[in-house]
């Protein structure tokens, strides 16, 4: 079975982003860092779990909500100042390509 392209781009952020947020200060590496991780993981597992799950909007649309909450933690980053711009601008564009390619997996869902 051929990988999903939205299962990649999530695998593919996490082997970018984790190293990353691993070198944070530890004041904002246990909490935070922990939390993004955490979410990253239930994306990808979620990711995965939808696509063989026979009811897939439900599950894709608690993802939504997820990648949301990620957009806002890591958008903390650079407001603590942890982050750079130029990685939050590309973290930014991946978790954008992953929201686009999550919305229209529910776009088309919702039309079933």
């Amino acid at each position: 079975m051929e990988e999903l392209p939205i299962i990649q781009k999530t695998y593919d952020l996490i082997r970018w982003y984790v190293p990353i947020l691993n070198r944070m200060p530890r004041h904002h590496k246990f909490l935070l860092g922990n939390r993004i991780i955490t979410g990253l993981y239930d994306l990808l597992e979620g990711l995965i779990k939808a696509r063989y799950s026979s009811d897939k909007l439900p599950r894709l649309e608690t993802l939504s909500s997820g990648l949301d909450i990620l957009r806002y933690q890591t958008r903390l980053l650079l407001d603590f100042e942890v982050m750079d711009s130029q990685r939050y601008a590309y973290a930014g564009r991946l978790i954008g390509d992953i929201g686009a390619d999550l919305g229209g997996w529910i776009k088309q869902q919702r039309q079933r």
